[in-house]
Order: structure tokens, then C-alpha cells, then sequence
């Protein structure tokens, strides 16, 4: 498991396999968030499968598949409340953890400098630079 800390509340990660399940409560996390849809390419586990082992795991499960380089605003719209009321810290996954990224980047520019959510995703390995129109408009 790739574990890339955003910050105290969210990591992102590549695709989790259903045994990182219980690793990821060992390490402390309290919720798992699955933003990739199921079948987006073969071999990749099912997500009934990583949601039946967060549940034995005692993980709050969240299922909020996103298109691969289609996040619309009313996916930011779905992510915002629920990452901010979930029981943290969150894991969020996806293919390779961008889309997690982004999802969280525009979220919290609602609430942050466009500069801050860049630097926690860059700190994390993710390069979100590019988003700033976009940030710019969510916080607008």
C-alpha cells in the first residue's frame, strides 16, 4: 500500500487490495474512501470485496466512484460534506491517487488558500498546480 499523507485528516493512495483493509485500521485510519468505479480495468478488486473487509475491519465505507479525468463539480459538490463529516483520519483511493487528490484539492479550496491545498498535494507527491482556475472558482 502507497500511503501519501495530504494532511492529520486524509491520505490518498493507488488502488488498495483487500488485505491493506486491515493494515489501513492497524495504522489508525477510521474511514475508506473508494473513488474508482468498479471494472475500470481488469484484474482490480471488487469494491464489495474492500467494502465487506472495512466493515470487518470496523471502517466506515464510502463508495463515490468518480470518472477518471471527469470530475465534475457535482462530484466536488458530493465529496465536500462528506469528507468533511466523516470519521477521520480518511483513506481515499483510487487508481493511482490523483483523482482522490483533486477531489480533496477542490473541496478544500472552499475553505483554503488555492496555495496551502497546493503545497499539502505536493507534499503527497501530487503536482495539482494546474488546477488553480478551477480552485479559484470554488472559492468563489
Amino acid at each position: 500500500m502507497d500511503l501519501r499523507k495530504i494532511d492529520d485528516t486524509i491520505s490518498v493512495s493507488p488502488q488498495i487490495s483487500v488485505e491493506d483493509v486491515a493494515i489501513a485500521a492497524q495504522l489508525g485510519f477510521k474511514t475508506i474512501v473508494a473513488n474508482r468505479p468498479d471494472h475500470e480495468e481488469p484484474g482490480q478488486p471488487l469494491m464489495a470485496d474492500i467494502e465487506n473487509a472495512a466493515r470487518v475491519s470496523g471502517l466506515e465505507w464510502v463508495y463515490m466512484p468518480v470518472e477518471s479525468g471527469n470530475i465534475t463539480d457535482g462530484d466536488v459538490d458530493r465529496f465536500a460534506p462528506m469528507i468533511r463529516d466523516a470519521e477521520k483520519p480518511v483513506l481515499a483511493f483510487c487508481r493511482s491517487g490523483t483523482r482522490c487528490t483533486i477531489l480533496w484539492a477542490l473541496s478544500a479550496a472552499r475553505t483554503l488558500p488555492a496555495s496551502d491545498v497546493v503545497a499539502k498535494a505536493r507534499n503527497a507527491g501530487y503536482d495539482i498546480s494546474g488546477l488553480a482556475p478551477r480552485m479559484a472558482q470554488q472559492a468563489g
